[in-house]
């Protein structure tokens, strides 16, 4: 624990305190590095932003955090709220309050509700509006509108509003400037980074005119097929909406909106596709792009292509990412499915066990009634034969048989 949490409530907007999404956070070091752990106020148990039954009003995470059994508090965005919260990270000293030039812009553009982290090296600016379609972090810029909580702090910019204002021009603004431009790019061979992906070409094709020239390419059929909703080659329908998005990728030239704006027309379609399913706040779909994206080195070239006696010879773009890039990103997607379900299997392994133990624990508690039972009715036998009420013996035999009746539902239950 760091110091004991203290804050002035009166300079937190109204407007977020009314919300019963708050929660505390605990920091602790996991793999070497600090992290801010959600916890349910007063139970102290492990907390979620996806899961309102471990959220409070914001009295309660007051009270909890200020006993020192948590390191602050924290508000959890969600889909019934109006609020996005920027996160800017490492781009203040600490020391001089110096701010990063690119920080200040979205700072000043935002023009709302605005506080320093628990480090003090970064900010979180509040804004009600809707965060725009697309990505939601590039480097230290992160966006958030759901399943995400926000350390709050209480240490206030003195020269930003004390409300959280409504931004939404500002706010498409600055996510298409400084997250949204750019996607897809990959480190150059200059900055020491990974070997610069191949330029996209822009496709000036219309999407009837990019869907045909897909199932008319070396490859067609099977892009018919899950454009068809065909799964029949793969494990999951996970690995096909994977391979669709790979096949997307290269059609549009790693054009992340006009990928999820095909595949919502495809046979693949399902509610999986636009649900949260990340810490980010990523959706599923989301996910499914940006990996695709990043498995994907190149790209249908129409100038190349116009350059063909005839579009349908080989070619060694058949349609597809080379091999090589799609089986590492259909390995890697696998991997993950399948470490995904071993933890739903460990976790339905746990409360299997969970459910022995308490049987277990039922028919002992029956072995001990009965025997009780056994002994109850070896005495009243006995009073039996020296006079005593047989209707006794019924009594306790009837009782016996509701307690056995009771640990039975009590089980159930």
């Amino acid at each position: 624990m760091t110091a004991q949490f203290t804050i002035d409530e009166s300079i937190l907007p109204t407007a977020l305190i009314e919300y019963d999404q708050w929660i505390c956070w605990d920091e602790q070091e996991r793999n070497g590095k600090p992290t801010k752990v959600p916890i349910t106020p007063r139970s102290g148990e492990f907390a979620s932003s996806t899961d309102e039954q471990t959220w409070t009003c914001f009295d309660n995470a007051l009270e909890y955090a200020e006993t020192g059994d948590a390191d602050g508090i924290g508000f959890v965005f969600t889909m019934g709220d109006p609020f996005v919260g920027v996160d800017l990270d490492d781009c203040r000293d600490r020391e001089t309050g110096a701010v990063d030039e690119a920080a200040q812009d979205i700072i000043d553009r935002l023009d709302s509700y605005t506080e320093c982290s628990p480090s003090g090296t970064g900010y979180h600016v509040l804004v009600q509006g809707e965060l725009p379609d697309g990505r939601n972090r590039k480097g230290t810029i992160e966006m958030y509108d759901s399943a995400r909580f926000f350390t709050v702090t209480g240490d206030h910019v003195t020269e930003m509003p004390t409300m959280v204002a409504r931004r939404q021009d500002a706010l498409t603004a600055v996510h298409r400037e400084y997250v949204q431009d750019g996607i897809g790019e990959q480190p150059n061979s200059d900055s020491g980074g990974e070997i610069a992906q191949e330029q996209a070409p822009d496709i000036d094709l219309d999407d009837q005119e990019l869907l045909k020239k897909a199932k008319n390419a070396a490859n067609g059929e099977k892009f018919e097929r899950l454009w068809n909703g065909n799964t029949r080659s793969y494990e999951s329908q996970s690995e096909a909406d994977m391979a669709l998005c790979c096949l997307l990728a290269f059609w549009t030239g790693d054009d992340a909106t006009r990928i999820d704006q095909l595949f919502q027309q495809s046979g693949l379609m399902r509610e999986k596709w636009d649900e949260v399913h990340y810490a980010d706040g990523s959706t599923y779909g989301e996910k499914t792009v940006e990996r695709a994206i990043a498995g994907t080195s190149e790209f249908y070239d129409p100038d190349e292509a116009s350059t063909r006696e005839d579009e349908d010879d080989a070619h060694h773009h058949d349609g597809t990412p080379s091999a090589g890039q799609q089986e590492q990103t259909y390995l890697t997607e696998k991997n993950r499915l399948l470490r995904e379900r071993v933890s739903e299997l460990e976790a339905t392994l746990e409360q299997k066990n969970d459910r022995i133990a308490t049987l277990e624990a039922a028919v002992c508690d029956l072995q001990e009634a009965l025997a009780e039972r056994e002994s109850e009715i070896e005495q009243l036998g006995n009073q039996e034969d020296t006079g005593g009420d047989v209707d006794e013996a019924d009594s306790a035999e009837q009782t016996m048989w509701t307690r056995a009746k009771r640990l039975i539902a009590n089980d159930d239950e």
